[in-house]
């Protein structure tokens, strides 16, 4: 399976979106994105990609599969 690599955060809402998620709506804090009673936040907008690792994480928290992520 090949390595989740960094990516950019519009990139990150596609795909969410793509998967069935709503948003990102406005938080107190952070945007976040929904499906379902499913709650995952967003990062916020910064100069650089969103890193391996916190994507991990993020997909961790959606329940998104790495397999199914790296399809898209």
């Amino acid at each position: 399976m090949p390595k989740l690599s960094p990516i950019k955060r519009i990139k990150l809402i596609k795909n969410f979106r793509k998967l069935g998620f709503d948003g990102p709506f406005a938080g107190s804090n952070h945007e976040f994105m929904t499906k379902g009673a499913l709650r995952v936040r967003i990062p916020n907008k910064h100069k650089s990609d969103i890193g391996r690792n916190l994507l991990i994480e993020l997909l961790k928290q959606a329940g998104i599969d790495k397999s199914e992520w790296e399809s898209l």
